[in-house]
């Protein structure tokens, strides 16, 4: 869920009215202060109101399930603030027992050292979660140096969803998903459909500036942004470089837009659901804002295209359930832990939310219950074969984050694509070293 769960860095605007409003009536732990009760497991989160209400049914269904464990749930009104006050609480000895941490902040956490080490755990009788239970590529920086610290509450790969109708007015023909079903789905087609729409007067594409929008480009046009060792090569790639400078030059010509900037009041949601715009990188919580403007049928999915039409891994948005290190009700909250995070879990949560895809084994039945959209598949094998955020880069704090402003600076022109992978790769070395 970030995108609706790490889970969601579009969501983040609206988290804040509506989460305060559930906080004081779900927060009856009190003020964040550290939980000395062994049978009470005190958890924390940021969400919507919809999700807040499920993660309230999911305490209630657990509490009856184990009468002797109270469980107390305290949400955080801003993602913005979320992560920062989770940190303050660790080193203060007040965080709570058991708590997400998103994608771009989770590195940061782990090198703390005050997260509970997991593995043996995941392995242990008590689990519904072994580590092998999870897709492997989910992971990302909540592994290091072989211990698992967390592991992904449920995902959300950016497919492309895109507009039928859009597409039509265009002149466009041809079904983006029945290309990629043929093999048929390759960058030049994608491009072409782009260039239509935009001399149609449309929008060709939509994308969030965020970790997952420059390194699935890149990842999908055959280039290379980290190595295995942590480094940051991609300015030294041609392949790399010749495919951000296709981004970028799309980008700067208005066939694709960075939804981030889009005014208020005439945001990308808002352009999506009234035909102006193609297609949309975005998770499975798209299916929520087609629902609200009564638009669902006119829309469908389609992985992110490639030079040759075969898949390739893309980004996959998540966030993580982690529990505190020196929590006094370790039993407890591992045993919350392991049940929030299993496939009984993520079913209770998912089913009927239409905002993520699981990221263990066995839930898959939740993505493809209302076989919407039709191609919903399309979110699963992206899952298998996704990557979460580079570990490197996930660990730094903010690095995430001043990366994605330095590809802004391409989108609008202020930059080359040589110019702007050689800056994050001198950025990238002087905050991790490598």
């Amino acid at each position: 869920m970030f995108r609706v769960n790490s889970t969601s860095r579009r969501a983040v605007a609206v988290l804040a009215a509506g989460a305060l409003a559930l906080s004081l009536a779900a927060c009856s732990g009190g003020g964040g202060g550290a939980n000395s009760d062994p049978n009470t497991v005190v958890w924390s989160t940021w969400g919507t109101p919809e999700e807040l209400t499920r993660y309230e049914e999911f305490n209630e269904d657990f509490m009856k399930r184990h009468p002797d464990i109270t469980v107390k749930l305290q949400p955080v009104a801003s993602y913005s603030d979320y992560h920062s006050k989770m940190l303050a609480q660790l080193s203060s000895n007040t965080a709570p027992d058991v708590f997400y941490v998103g994608d771009d902040k989770l590195g940061q956490f782990v090198s703390s050292k005050r997260l509970m080490p997991l593995t043996d755990l995941m392995d242990s009788p008590e689990s519904d979660t072994a580590p092998d239970d999870f897709f492997p590529g989910l992971f990302g920086a909540a592994e290091l140096d072989g211990e698992i610290y967390a592991a992904p509450n449920d995902s959300n790969p950016d497919a492309f969803w895109y507009d039928k109708v859009a597409l039509a007015a265009a002149g466009i023909t041809e079904d983006p998903a029945t290309l990629a079903a043929e093999g048929k789905w390759t960058t030049a087609k994608f491009l072409e459909m782009n260039d239509k729409l935009k001399d149609a007067g449309l929008t060709g594409s939509m994308f969030w500036n965020y970790w997952a929008t420059h390194y699935s480009w890149i990842s999908s046009q055959g280039g290379t942004a980290y190595d295995e060792s942590g480094e940051f090569v991609g300015n030294t790639d041609e392949t790399t470089v010749a495919a951000v400078d296709q981004l970028g030059q799309n980008f700067q010509d208005g066939t694709f837009v960075v939804a981030d900037t889009l005014p208020e009041g005439a945001g990308a949601d808002s352009v999506f659901v009234t035909h102006k715009a193609g297609f949309f990188a975005q998770g499975r919580y798209t299916i929520g804002t087609l629902k609200s403007a009564g638009v669902e049928a006119d829309y469908d999915i389609v992985a992110w295209p490639t030079p040759d039409g075969a898949e390739a891994p893309t980004g996959v948005a998540a966030s993580y359930l982690a529990i505190n290190g020196k929590t006094k009700a370790k039993d407890a909250s591992f045993t919350f832990w392991t049940e929030f995070l299993s496939a009984e879990g993520q079913t209770f949560r998912l089913t009927g939310g239409g905002n993520a895809v699981p990221s263990i084994k066995g839930a898959d039945e939740v993505v493809l219950e209302d076989n919407y959209p039709a191609h919903a598949q399309t979110f699963l094998d992206m899952r298998d074969i996704g990557f979460a955020n580079y570990a490197a880069e996930a660990a730094v704090p903010a690095l995430s984050t001043d990366v994605s402003e330095l590809f802004l600076a391409l989108y609008e022109g202020k930059s080359t694509a040589q110019e702007t992978l050689d800056e994050v790769a001198a950025l990238v070395e002087s905050k991790t070293g490598k």
